[in-house]
């Protein structure tokens, strides 16, 4: 297989001389242990690069590496850096010229493609599962993003391996040393800087691959700005780079890359996947299924593939089952795939199908012993899948071979509430005829909602109307004490509610605030309804727990139609609530001078103090600054000399607040301007008090 990758090497093996190279060398790299300069050799006319060693930081190392050479240079791969030769004058060895540079330096200076990313990861794969696979494994220890070259196109080379050596008896101590010497911190897996005696193996290369992997992911770098003391602790706890850091708008293909990146920096070095054929054949089968190459797919599965769990816990059946080729999935089938196995999050091959709707494929795994009753990591069955999406075909399908009908998720959700929330008519049909009469009224989730509360929350009419004739009692009540009813007056289904009433549900249940589904309707300003649920008995001064009739929560959200409705059938326009609040004394804080017009128009009392401390609507109308509220009810005869508690006049209060208008209303009608409040102050004094100078004026001139 790796045959052909090779290509035979321009020369033998040679120690070329400094004079072999045309006199300009450039300096293209600088690190900590030499150079790197591209030369001309003038025999080939041909680019290479010398990589000189300074031998006195090296020491013998620099010569180990030259011996090396030899043996590395024997052969060439396609993704590995080819070696020519030494130049022993210059303590060097030439090597194949990369016209682009580092990894490293291009990630930080281009943006690069999704796909161009995926290519460099595979290309940098394939040159180290060729390391690996001579004999015995030429380990790396020194992959980094700096030591991985780039051709014309952009292609991967790895380079510089063989630097580094484990020597027999050789110190954890000082092979730390040489690693950190090269910066290569981020790279070194875990078990290198602990009490593991073991050298390092493949494991070693195959976690630093992980951390490039997140580099070309994320072209950013690793455990920025940490120090190498922070590193060692941190990723010796199972501190890894942020996966999150990943860009969020990235490719579908991108989960199972990030996930082989997850297994390559796994703290148990035992768990890390090898550099080996047979990831890259499970990945060209895949490659194969994502392309919909069936044909090609079905002739290469082998029984090997079948039984190899791929990221996420997924399946071959799994991943076949999501391409939708039902012949695929049947010669899977037959080679001894598991129909029943689940990924990590508990979903097996039919609930995939049936998330699809790949109706020949659901068939095909019920026919091969796919459990309709299994359910995901949240107890959602096949079933409630295909309830909630509407599937009547396959809902029929997974009832005749033995799914529960009442089947309760996590939450308690059954199929049915998923089917009567979405508006799947047919499906609800479906679901009653396997149902006793028992398990429909029996049917609560963990809210204690019913059936006919989705049904009617959500608006469908039809599947309302289908569960009333299926004895559903319409006043049942949920955890909140809330009825169907309740939920239909407060989301404005208008046709629902008037089925509830038809069915004789009680218009005057309250919920554990004591609202009615009036209280709802009012509060919404849902005036039909509101005009349905009056006429059919409801009661329009019922209360809340805090005292509030329909009429003072339409005044509070502004719902001035609402409120000429319930006033126009018998609702009280002057009933107080918490604090002797009044409907009008809302409207005027909340600055709602329409319903404040039509509350005053309905007679409502201009008047009328609250018990706290005392105050007309006038006082909350000044001290929320609503100029139109304020004119209304000085047409209707309010007082604009009530003192509250406090003594305070409306006069006092729009002072305070600096609102001209107000102020030349008020002394226009009678404000006195002489009053005292309780600390002895006029309204001067506290316009004065709040340099509000405009008032001052106006009140100096007494207008």
């Amino acid at each position: 297989v790796l045959m052909d990758c090779f290509d035979g090497l321009p020369g033998e093996f040679r120690n070329f001389r400094k004079d072999d190279f045309e006199a300009n060398w450039i300096k293209v790299a600088e690190c900590r242990f030499g150079q790197v300069y591209q030369v001309k050799l003038k025999l080939w006319r041909e680019k290479c690069a010398l990589k000189s060693f300074d031998t006195s930081l090296c020491a013998n190392n620099s010569y180990r590496i030259i011996d090396e050479a030899s043996n590395i240079a024997k052969v060439k791969f396609k993704y590995i850096t080819s070696i020519y030769g030494l130049c022993s004058e210059a303590n060097a060895v030439v090597m194949e010229y990369m016209s682009n540079g580092s990894l490293n330096n291009l990630l930080a200076s281009h943006t690069l493609m999704w796909p161009k990313k995926f290519q460099m990861i595979h290309e940098a794969s394939m040159g180290m599962n060729f390391l690996h696979s001579m004999k015995p494994p030429l380990l790396h220890l020194n992959l980094k993003t700096s030591n991985i070259l780039l051709d014309d196109h952009l292609h991967i080379k790895i380079s510089d391996f063989g630097l580094i050596h484990w020597e027999e008896g050789m110190s954890k101590t000082l092979f730390m040393e040489h690693l950190t010497a090269r910066g290569n911190i981020s790279y070194v897996p875990p078990e290198t800087f602990t009490q593991c005696p073991n050298p390092p193996g493949t494991a070693f290369d195959v976690y630093s691959f992980g951390i490039v992997m997140w580099e070309i992911l994320t072209q950013q770098k690793p455990y920025a700005g940490w120090s190498v003391t922070t590193v060692l602790l941190q990723v010796s706890h199972g501190k890894r780079p942020c996966v999150e850091m990943i860009p969020d708008q990235k490719p579908h293909e991108c989960d199972q890359i990030i996930m082989i990146m997850q297994q390559c920096w796994e703290q148990d070095q035992r768990k890390r996947p090898p550099f080996s054929d047979d990831q890259h054949a499970s990945n060209s089968i895949l490659s194969m299924l994502s392309k919909k190459d069936f044909g090609n797919f079905r002739q290469s599965v082998k029984k090997e593939h079948i039984h190899t769990q791929l990221p996420g816990k997924k399946s071959l059946l799994h991943y076949t089952v999501a391409s939708g080729d039902a012949e695929s999935v049947k010669q899977v089938l037959s080679l001894g795939a598991e129909v029943n196995c689940t990924t990590a999050r508990g979903y097996t091959p039919l609930i995939i199908a049936v998330l699809q709707r790949l109706h020949d494929i659901i068939s095909l795994l019920l026919e091969h012993g796919a459990a309709a009753t299994l359910g995901d990591e949240d107890q959602w069955t096949a079933l409630h899948f295909a309830a909630q999406n509407g599937d009547d075909r396959t809902v029929r399908l997974l009832l005749d071979k033995g799914a529960v009908a009442d089947a309760r998720e996590k939450a308690g959700w059954m199929p049915l509430h998923l089917a009567c929330q979405n508006g799947h008519e047919t499906v609800v049909r479906l679901l009653l005829s396997r149902l006793s009469e028992e398990a429909v009224e029996e049917q609560e989730e963990a809210q204690g909602r019913t059936p006919l509360h989705l049904a009617s929350a959500y608006g469908h009419l039809n599947i309302a109307k289908l569960l009333l004739s299926q004895g559903a009692d319409p006043n049942a009540t949920d955890h909140s004490l809330s009825t169907a009813l309740h939920l239909a007056a407060d989301e404005g289904h208008n046709r629902v509610v008037r089925q509830l009433v038809k069915s004789g549900v009680s218009t005057d249940s309250a919920d554990s605030r004591g609202y009615t589904p009036l209280h709802l309707a009012a509060l919404k300003g849902h005036t039909g309804i509101c005009r349905q649920l009056l006429s059919n008995g409801a009661n329009p001064d019922s209360r809340t727990l805090q005292g509030w009739t329909p009429i003072h929560l339409a005044a509070l959200r502004g719902h001035d139609a609402t409120v000429v409705q319930l006033e126009s059938q018998g609702g009280c326009v002057n009933a107080t609530g918490e604090n002797g609040w009044t409907p009008l004394h809302l409207a005027c804080h909340q600055s709602e001078p329409e319903v404040v017009a039509k509350l005053l128009a309905a007679k409502a009392d201009p008047n009328v103090t609250e018990d706290s401390e005392g105050w007309t609507p006038l006082h909350l109308a000044c001290t929320s600054v609503s100029f139109p509220s304020v004119l209304h009810l000085i047409s209707h005869h309010a007082d604009v000399n009530a003192v509250n508690s406090g003594k305070a006049t409306p006069l006092h209060l729009a002072a305070h607040h600096g609102c001209v208008p107000i102020v030349k209303a008020l002394m226009l009608n009678g404000a006195d301007r002489t009053l005292l409040d309780s600390s002895g102050s006029t309204a001067l004094n506290i316009a004065q008090r709040c340099e509000k100078w405009e008032i001052v004026q106006l009140l100096e001139k007494g207008c």
